[in-house]
């Protein structure tokens, strides 16, 4: 099956919608969908629940959707390098789920197995647990977290076949796979398209079943987020 789309907004196109739930891959401008993000801002969907690592910067990744408000929920573990997200958030025009990283990329791994919820100690006596079911296990207090399945996930890999087998490259994989497994529906953006079965089975890093729909980004800006050089 033929999975590649001409643009990144004809990958869109019929998928998202208002008021989703969109999971966006990424650590930092590491790793980020950038073509899509762009394709979801011209979109004009609105009142988006975010799910991604961190925000972006201003002006670029998330931070575009944070210009144009087109999200009202961030869930994340980070949210520095970015005012207009601090602005947001400040004046209560912007709601917060705060969550740890690794249970950010539990919850989206336990979505993508079909886990409704898991118990994790990360979080017992903070602000992290407020409103949670706990429970004791020999001796020790966890909190319930419910997994993540997000109506659409957009994420970023560095090739495909064209039946959707992805390989990430080196740290832009971070939580790629895990959002790529969450989603309902998961759309990759790539810079380098092959014909299916060009890989080795075992340089498969994600199989092509948790994947929808494929465009081609040869290009990518591929910004850096803080760049520090020795004197």
């Amino acid at each position: 099956m033929d999975k590649v789309y001409e643009s990144a907004e004809a990958a869109l196109r019929g998928v998202v919608a208002d008021n989703q739930m969109i999971a966006v891959g990424g650590f930092g401008l590491c790793g980020i969908p950038e073509a899509l993000i762009a394709a979801l801002r011209d979109s004009g969907v609105r009142n988006l629940t975010c799910i991604s690592n961190n925000a972006g910067v201003d002006g670029f990744g998330l931070g575009q959707l944070l210009s144009t408000r087109q999200i009202t929920k961030m869930i994340a573990s980070y949210v520095g390098e970015n005012k207009e997200f601090e602005r947001q958030f400040l004046a209560g025009e912007l709601e917060l789920e705060f969550t740890p990283q690794g249970t950010l990329a539990e919850k989206l791994r336990a979505g993508g197995a079909g886990i409704p919820a898991f118990y994790t100690a990360t979080g017992v006596g903070t602000v992290v647990a407020e409103g949670k079911d706990t429970r004791e296990f020999d001796g020790r207090t966890y909190i319930m977290e419910r997994s993540l399945v997000p109506d659409v996930s957009l994420v970023k890999a560095w090739k495909a076949d064209r039946s959707g087998n992805l390989q990430f490259r080196r740290t832009a994989r971070n939580f790629n796979p895990n959002v790529a497994m969450a989603g309902r529906i998961t759309i990759v953006e790539v810079e380098e398209i092959v014909p299916t079965g060009s890989f080795d089975p075992d340089e498969v890093h994600l199989p092509g079943i948790y994947v929808h729909r494929i465009v081609l980004n040869a290009q990518p800006e591929k910004r850096i987020e803080q760049r520090t050089t020795r004197q």
